[in-house]
């Protein structure tokens, strides 16, 4: 059972649990606590009214309204082995209409689990999920527990990208007769789109939109609907790339890093055909979760990446036509990043994994 829901109330907006003030490049920003006593939180996703959705990797969804936590009863059975489970959560973008959300996760497979994306119905009390269908299932799955990637985005045309890790097996990214090390595009019924770039080609999936991807746990669009995605490198070479339908980012041939034993990964860092990453750290910071802001309340930031740390504990901040980190923001709260997202109303919200906490960034007063 979540820690979390033994916390009969818990209150939504600064100041309610507590409250810190980080300075930054935009001047000082209160970081409030929204959330607190998460069993390893993966996502969250924020509903119109303010309410939201936080999942558990375990397995429990939240569904979080006027301070009280409630579990939603419904949601899809994983196999919480590793890094599997219950991961990303994504609100439809016509919710209000109907309701639906997208939740991805590692489904249980023969000789293992594969990333999945589920689509569902939320209850109007937000305690139950309703009509609930798996619309995608990575094929084959793999009997590790790691590499499942599994963040979703719905762009403006109501497409739908599921980032799929190389599940541990390299060689996979670059075999596109399965989904392993995959950025796929489906229909929200899970068809699949005829203008996806290998629709039609033997031996290839056609759900795929990009491939040679090692781990992609960050997923975002910007203002024009590019893809933008972080991506954990080996020891080095963690990445953020922007997504071309039909490209190749080479893992596992190119990387600018090496493996954990300290032998060199492929080719070297360049090779005709696969794409150089708009930007790379090293040494690596373990990117999770990917934001491309608004402007919304800091018009400064407008169009930079928000990108969550879990290895150094701070959120990188990147701009610029040659893309690089700008500024860290980095305070108690910042303790292994995994998600960070944009509220309806322009606020930052984070999760710390670190904390078992959720947090709420606005400009000081």
């Amino acid at each position: 059972m979540s820690k979390f829901l033994a916390t009969v109330f818990l209150c939504l907006w600064a100041g309610s649990l507590s409250a810190d003030v980080l300075q930054t490049s935009a001047g000082p920003v209160q970081v409030s606590k929204v959330a607190e006593g998460l069993d390893t939180p993966w996502a969250v996703g924020i509903l119109p009214d303010g309410s939201f959705l936080v999942t558990e990797r375990d397995g429990d969804l939240l569904y979080v309204s006027k301070g009280k936590a409630r579990r939603v009863k419904g949601a899809p059975k994983v196999a919480a082995n590793g890094q599997g489970g219950l991961l990303d959560v994504t609100v439809a973008k016509n919710f209000q209409r109907t309701r639906e959300i997208f939740l991805t996760f590692s489904k249980p497979q023969k000789g293992g689990a594969g990333t999945a994306l589920a689509v569902a119905r939320l209850s109007e009390s937000g305690d139950r999920l309703t009509n609930l269908r798996v619309i995608f299932e990575a094929v084959p799955g793999g009997s590790g527990g790691r590499h499942f990637g599994s963040r979703v985005v719905e762009a403006p045309d109501g497409k739908l990208f599921v980032t799929i890790g190389d599940r541990g097996d390299r060689p996979q990214a670059q075999n596109r007769s399965n989904h392993m090390g995959t950025v796929i595009r489906i229909n929200r019924d899970g068809t699949v789109p005829a203008n996806n770039p290998f629709v039609g080609q033997s031996d290839i999936r056609p759900e795929i939109w990009s491939y040679g991807h090692r781990n992609p746990q960050g997923a975002g669009l910007d203002g024009r609907g590019n893809l933008w995605l972080s991506e954990h490198g080996a020891r080095g070479g963690d990445e953020v790339n922007r997504i071309k339908p039909g490209a190749n980012y080479g893992w596992p041939v190119i990387s600018y890093g090496v493996h954990y034993s300290g032998d060199k990964i492929g080719e070297g860092t360049s090779k005709p055909g696969m794409e150089q990453p708009e930007h790379y750290w090293d040494p690596s910071i373990a990117p999770s979760g990917l934001m491309v802001y608004s402007g919304k309340l800091w018009p400064e930031w407008r169009g930079n990446l928000f990108v969550g740390s879990l290895k150094f504990d701070y959120i990188a901040r990147l701009s610029g036509s040659n893309l690089r980190e700008v500024e860290q923001i980095k305070g108690p709260e910042t303790e292994r990043v995994r998600d960070i997202v944009e509220a309806p109303d322009g606020s930052i919200w984070f999760i710390s994994v670190g904390q078992g906490a959720i947090y709420r960034m606005v400009p000081a007063s």
